[in-house]
């Protein structure tokens, strides 16, 4: 039976501190302004997981989520302040569903991202439901359902948020294109490879991203065009796109930098060359990283690699 590493009430209580978010019942009326600090604060929250990853972040998540859902069930406040309420909530749903996904609880992560999605659309929050959208369709790739990734993927294409930003757009093709592949439609696979660097190329730079994308930059599109081609059976071409997505990513992403690393060395071990594998993990650097996700896959290479 694997064990889990469960974060202490300590750590969760350093982690919300860092972030400033407290666990003070919110009474009264809700105005705009009290919406907006709480979605500053999520914004904090989700920083945080792109550069060290979700599992530290679990604990502060569900804790702000009580804070919120709480808030929703027995404050006052007026319709505009409602749907920014419920799209809030939506965000760190989000959030809650990537920190579950990173410590192991696929059950959770499902349950936070329908949770995400339902309180999306009753906020009107299109951004916020391509976003749960998006993660719903990796949850079902995750599970091995590729029909249901793809049929989220394109029903996520055609929502509002998608059509409306490229930054949405980039991250759903890419999806699909993955949705593609692992369903066996090379032909459609290939093709949408094309699309989410299309979408990100028309992104306005000078147009601050959501903070929860800020890991997609052309390293994450080269990175995710990778798994595409690595469900064609595109190894070499996968391998490259990988060391791209390396070589470009920003040094704070550290979650990304462990997942991509790790991605590398199992093309490698694939292809035969279990000598750049080995220099490849070597350089694998988990420590300031808490995505079990990332650290058991790392473990699975190891022992692979202990016995090539």
């Amino acid at each position: 039976m694997r064990r889990r590493r469960f974060i202490t009430a300590s750590a969760a209580a350093t982690v919300a501190l860092a972030l400033d978010i407290d666990e003070t019942p919110m009474t009264g009326r809700l105005s705009m302004s009290d919406i907006t600090h709480a979605r500053e604060r999520i914004d904090r929250l989700d920083a945080h997981f792109s550069a060290i990853g979700g599992e530290p972040l679990l604990a502060v998540a569900t804790a702000y989520l009580d804070r919120l859902t709480t808030a929703a069930d027995h404050c006052t406040y007026g319709p505009r302040a409602e749907q920014a309420l419920h799209t809030a909530i939506a965000v760190l749903c989000s959030s809650a569903g990537w920190a579950a996904d990173d410590a192991g609880n696929l059950d959770a992560a499902h349950q936070w991202r329908t949770t995400a999605l339902q309180r999306a659309i009753l906020g009107a929050g299109h951004r916020a439901q391509a976003r749960a959208w998006s993660d719903l369709a990796t949850h079902a790739r995750r599970g091995g359902h590729h029909r249901e990734a793809l049929r989220i993927s394109q029903t996520a294409l055609a929502s509002r948020g998608a059509r409306q930003d490229p930054r949405y757009a980039a991250l759903l093709q890419s999806r699909l294109a993955i949705g593609h592949a692992r369903t066996g439609d090379h032909p459609a696979a290939a093709r949408a490879l094309l699309t989410p660097q299309t979408a990100h190329d028309r992104i306005n730079p000078t147009e601050p991203a959501p903070r929860w994308l800020n890991f997609l930059t052309a390293a994450e599109i080269s990175g995710l065009a990778a798994i595409t081609q690595q469900a064609m059976e595109h190894l070499a071409d996968a391998e490259t796109a990988t060391t791209q997505a390396l070589t470009f990513l920003e040094p704070g992403l550290r979650r990304s930098h462990a997942h991509y690393s790790v991605q590398l060395t199992e093309l490698q071990i694939a292809q035969g060359n279990t000598a750049g594998a080995r220099t490849t993990v070597a350089a694998v650097d988990t420590t300031k990283v808490s995505s079990q996700n990332s650290t058991g896959r790392l473990a699975t290479v190891r022992r692979t690699l202990a016995t090539a």
